[in-house]
């Protein structure tokens, strides 16, 4: 399975089977949390075979059950680091899929287990995300009309090129808390890409982004265009 395939059979499972995570997956997913953590600068753990986190009473939304491996999301506070969570956390939560994986994006529904985990000082966790073999395959979340979420910066003549098309139809498929997709991407007439978090009641906006990010990368190929950084 490729990153692309993973993007359209990737959905949110709540609940999964006994079966164990094979080591030699957990391996390959420690590797790629090692490289994420180093090149942010983040602290994402993989916790396997514990069930208390989501055990039953503590949940809130979304009846998790079954949940006994998830990554911690860990790292410094602040707006950037949430968008890092959001981006590095999607690479692995794709890598999973290409492995057989199922995953969901877990906000508030766990609670911390002491020695599960261990945080450096200043570190917080911003979220968990729940992995493993689910007892199905999710569902696709509705999708909005992906023309509401982009727009073209003055200059350019009002048709946008396949690859961005094509990177915009991977973000409209990203999982965003509770499907509130509140972003937007521009396309400057010099093929870079500005991509704005908008506001939401709801928070994780930076780290939604982050989420979006990522898939809209995989979708219109990192060598078609540079994020747009505004002065």
């Amino acid at each position: 399975m490729t990153i692309l395939e993973a993007i359209e059979a990737r959905h949110s499972v709540r609940k999964y089977t006994a079966r164990a995570i094979e080591p030699e997956i957990v391996a390959t997913l420690r590797d790629c949390i090692d490289k994420c953590n180093s090149e942010a600068g983040l602290h994402i753990q993989l916790v396997t075979e514990e069930p208390e986190a989501f055990a039953s009473g503590l949940l809130k939304y979304g009846a998790f059950s079954g949940v006994r491996n998830y990554l911690v999301m860990a790292g410094k506070k602040g707006r950037d680091v949430e968008e890092k969570i959001g981006y590095y956390g999607e690479k692995i939560v794709l890598l999973a899929q290409t492995l057989g994986l199922n995953s969901c994006w877990v906000g508030l529904t766990y609670k911390k287990i002491p020695g599960a985990f261990a945080l450096a000082e200043g570190e917080t966790v911003h979220c968990v995300i729940a992995l493993g073999y689910g007892e199905n395959q999710g569902v696709q979340h509705p999708l909005k009309p992906v023309e509401k979420f982009y727009e073209l910066a003055s200059g350019q003549d009002g048709v946008a090129p396949q690859w961005f098309l094509d990177g915009m139809k991977a973000a409209m498929l990203a999982p965003t808390a509770i499907n509130q997709q509140k972003f937007k991407f521009i396309l400057h007439p010099d093929s870079t890409v500005e991509a704005r978090a908008l506001f939401s009641f709801a928070g994780y906006a930076a780290m939604d982004l982050g989420i979006v990010k990522c898939h809209f990368e995989a979708g219109a190929g990192a060598d078609n265009f540079k994020w747009h950084h505004s002065s």
